[in-house]
């Protein structure tokens, strides 16, 4: 694949872009429906085992991304929840929300750091989607946690998972 996820970190703040070769629409709808984001959210060897999604202002998005790989050693079983809550959403063009971690109720973690998130969904001439996500954490040490943490590898992943998945919606 030589589309990659490109990513660029400038103090607190990431951003990553791709094209992605189907229409803007589908992977507006892809990033907001539990039904699309249980096919392909999270790292190879990941799935969603719950995800709800209430697309709206003030919504939350809640999930937990467990490890069914046996061949991830100790994360194997392990379970990762995360939520979103919505802050704008322009159909089709824009989703900006609040990523935190979180427990299986939905309570936020105090020990790792929240990051406002605007992702852009923009048609290009060509019917392909270049997709934007701009993620301000707190700190440059916030950000530079959750990359310690293996999230570049992690959300490369999963963008080319989401690849995969809009090919087989094609």
């Amino acid at each position: 694949m030589t589309n990659k996820l490109s990513f660029k970190v400038e103090g607190q703040v990431l951003t990553m872009e791709r094209v992605f070769d189907a229409p803007h629409k589908l992977v507006f709808e892809a990033h907001s429906t539990a039904e699309h984001l249980k096919h392909w959210w999270g790292p190879n060897g990941w799935i969603l085992s719950a995800c709800t999604v209430d697309f709206r202002p003030g919504g939350v998005w809640h999930y937990c991304m467990k490890c069914i790989d046996e061949n991830q050693g100790d994360f194997y079983g392990f379970e990762s929840w995360g939520k979103g809550v919505y802050k704008e959403i322009v159909t089709n063009e824009k989703i900006a929300y609040v990523d935190y971690f979180s427990d299986a109720e939905g309570n936020e973690s105090a020990d790792m750091p929240a990051a406002d998130v605007i992702m852009t969904f923009e048609a290009t001439e060509d019917g392909k989607t270049k997709f934007v996500s701009v993620t301000r954490y707190p700190t440059e040490e916030a950000l530079k946690t959750v990359i310690e943490m293996g999230m570049e590898q992690g959300i490369s992943e999963t963008s080319d998972r989401l690849v995969a998945y809009l090919e087989e919606l094609k």
